[in-house]
């Protein structure tokens, strides 16, 4: 019964088909009064695992929510589905603020969203004991943890209202928390039993891009052509930088606004509203920006400047693509930014400027990977990620690059460290490579070394970088608290000659992944004119767009083109409450143009549009494609009905393989350009180093074959075996 309950509550009520992953086993859990731990990636999903449960329960569940702006969103949202949802702050004029606490008071609200200063405030929690309170929900719970990147002492003491609501459930909800922050929130709280739901931290619909920082203005102009009439958030490292290239963006005709904590609090406020409605279409920020943002149609975070951390970066993306759609994260790496981080880094006190420094490091790994970017991404946040190749981010649509032998600049680095003691960090063996008369060079006599000036033939930006591939490949360990480097036994085995070193040298220059728009099946003439509605029916409400249906529920209605109620109700994110007060107006439009050129009829399976999240039949994508290879369709047919690239369905077939279904071997081998020496080669070394990942073939056979190659031959192999 309880079942049936929350399905006719996702669907009627929020117009969504099918829960995502956990959302439901969350819901029971939360109904059956067990306090309840959510670490869930943002556009996850999490506001529905405890609305729908408010909407249940007899009594009113409390929201912590820290942002003004993001009660208001969400008090808005569940508004306009027809749920009674309000929050008191000090945003509401008196007599308003009046009118909801005595509509709590009355018992007319099930969810109040209110700020953890003002729950704690006596008034408060006496208005709250008259009342049944059932649900105590903390959302951004990693303000909790001093191990976060966002503690907030005031989060510290809602232990205190726990203990005055002892029969409400408690649920803490982050998309950000590492496991040493989950524990920390576990422990604040009291939570006794371990009820905890950790989603994939994994973002798929993201593409994630890193490029060296070289012209910075010209980079970011290039990078917005591509996402014309879009919107998007530019993050910068400091308030002046972020008034710059807002003025620039500005002259060069661009929809854009700063936003800084040295605004005057109105200006920053109406920046933040134009913006949310689309009127405004980008904005230019320092990370005071965007913790309050649900707006789902955002296409593209740039990181104009270095962040500080994993954390802050994975946040700030997050804001990117919570509709489900693809969109852009791009990071412009440039080593003065890291220069300035340090600075600010320095002036903190022991031990709090070590794991500052920890956490930098760690970022800079990340930027730096050659490897997929989920892969260090996705492990900082405690989740292994198997998948060889994500083809959403640069590393995974470069391919593999091919490993240079570059034994002799690593011996020449090795024997620097060597000679200079082993007590000091990169940056002054690379001074003393690259003979730097720099004061500390010659105070230590450096510049009387043999190894003084051997390695003018590279930049400092490239050694830096040769340097954390001899750091990632086990050649060299760094001291967390002096940053000396220390030559492991590997590091001896290359300078006396016995193992060679193979790696990259960093390009000067690179250019960022131009969009790319995925084919998919839907009428861009028709979303144009649904957009520009939607817009008008927006401002007239005096709400954000995204309100009245999301961009998602745009593409669906015009690659559907639902012409009655019961079409409508079929689209992703319309229930009955916004055809109700919605639906009509649309498919009047719908009906109009579809009259004006000649379309018949609608698809007759959603499954016809192609690439949209969420939007799936009951067989996951990888056994959808393992069936159809297997019934004979070549790969590149398979490309064209799911419009991907051909590495995405050899991946999609070695799933289907590795979750224990047979692969035909025929036709794999015509995919190969390698000779019958260059296979058999390939496959007598997966003999010998095993199948289960490329890489390890890749390295050893001297970078010479590529990643798509190997996959083909894997493949191949496996079948064989099999």
């Amino acid at each position: 019964m309880i079942i049936e309950k929350i399905h006719s509550i996702l669907k009627n009520t929020f117009g969504y088909h099918q829960f995502r992953p956990l959302q439901q086993k969350i819901i029971e859990n939360v109904l059956q009064k067990r306090d309840t731990l959510v670490i869930m990636p943002t556009g996850g999903g999490k506001s529905i695992c405890y609305q729908i449960p408010a909407l249940i329960f007899d009594g009113m569940t409390v929201v912590v929510s820290p942002l003004i702006s993001l009660m208001k969103d969400q008090v808005e949202q569940l508004q306009d589905l027809g749920a009674p949802a309000l929050f008191l702050n000090s945003s509401l004029p008196p007599e308003e603020y009046q009118k909801n606490f005595d509509l709590v008071r009355t018992q007319k609200i099930k969810l109040l969203y209110i700020a953890p200063e003002s729950l704690l405030t006596s008034r408060i929690l006496n208005l709250l004991e008259t009342i049944p309170v059932e649900c105590l929900t903390i959302d951004e719970a990693h303000c909790i943890s001093e191990w976060g990147h966002d503690f907030r002492p005031e989060y510290r003491q809602l232990v205190r209202v726990r203990q005055k609501f002892k029969s409400a459930v408690c649920i803490a909800l982050t998309a950000t928390a590492t496991p040493r922050v989950q524990k920390d929130i576990k422990d604040n709280l009291g939570f006794l039993e371990s009820n905890e739901f950790i989603a994939s931290f994994n973002r798929p619909n993201l593409f994630l891009q890193i490029i060296p920082k070289t012209d910075p203005y010209q980079q970011t102009l290039q990078f917005l052509d591509s996402y014309k009439n879009q919107s998007g958030i530019i993050y910068c490292f400091s308030r002046r930088q972020v008034d710059e290239l807002a003025a620039i963006l500005e002259s060069q005709g661009y929809s854009v606004k700063p936003y800084h904590a040295g605004m005057e609090d109105k200006e920053r406020a109406r920046n933040q509203e134009l913006f949310i409605k689309d009127d405004v279409q980008i904005m230019v920020a320092t990370i005071a920006f965007g913790m309050g943002i649900d707006k789902p149609n955002i296409r593209f975070v740039v990181h104009y400047d270095l962040p500080k951390n994993i954390e802050s970066y994975y946040q700030q993306i997050g804001r990117a693509g919570r509709d489900g759609l693809r969109s852009h994260c791009l990071l412009l790496f440039g080593y003065a930014d890291l220069s300035k981080i340090r600075y600010f880094l320095d002036q903190k006190p022991d031990p709090e400027r070590r794991i500052a420094y920890q956490h930098l490091d760690a970022l800079v790994a990340f930027a730096e990977s050659q490897q997929c970017r989920r892969l260090p991404l996705l492990q900082y946040f405690g989740e292994e990620y198997h998948e060889p190749n994500c083809s959403m981010c640069d590393n995974c649509l470069a391919g593999e690059k091919k490993l240079d032998d570059l034994t002799i600049p690593a011996q020449k680095f090795l024997s620097c460290v060597i000679r200079t003691g082993k007590i000091f960090g990169a940056n002054h063996i690379i001074d003393v490579l690259r003979g730097s008369e720099a004061e500390k060079v010659l105070d230590f006599g450096h510049h009387q070394l043999s190894t003084y000036g051997i390695g003018k033939e590279y930049s400092k930006k490239q050694w830096l970088h040769l340097a954390r591939q001899f750091i990632q490949q086990k050649l060299l360990i760094k001291d967390d608290r002096y940053g000396s480097l220390l030559p492991t036994e590997k590091a001896l085995e290359i300078l006396r000659g016995d193992q060679k070193f193979y790696g990259l040298i960093q390009e000067e220059k690179a250019d960022f992944e131009k969009r790319k728009d995925f084919d998919m099946a839907y009428d861009r003439e028709l979303f144009e004119k649904l957009r520009a509605k939607r817009k008008e029916i927006a401002d007239r409400a005096n709400v954000p767009p995204y309100i009245v249906f999301s961009d998602k529920s745009l593409i669906e209605m015009a690659g559907f083109y639902p012409r009655s109620r019961s079409e409508f109700l079929e689209i992703h994110g319309v229930g009955q409450v916004k055809w109700d007060k919605y639906g009509p107006a649309f498919m009047n439009l719908i009906i109009s143009h579809c009259k004006m050129n000649g379309i018949e009829a609608a698809p007759a399976k959603r499954q016809t549009v192609m690439n949209l999240p969420f939007v799936t039949s009951e067989k996951r994508r990888f056994e959808q494609v393992g069936e159809l290879y297997n019934n004979g369709s070549s790969i590149e047919q398979i490309c064209k009905v799911f419009a991907v690239k051909p590495a995405t369905v050899l991946r999609h077939l070695f799933t289907y393989f590795r979750e224990g279904n047979d692969i035909r071997r025929e036709g794999l081998l015509t995919h190969s350009k390698l000779s019958p020496e260059e296979r058999a080669a390939v496959l007598e070394t997966f003999k010998e180093v095993g199948s289960e990942y490329l890489r390890p073939a890749f390295e050893a056979l001297g970078g010479q074959i590529n990643f798509r190659e190997l996959e083909i031959l894997r493949l191949y192999y496996l079948a064989d075996k099999k």
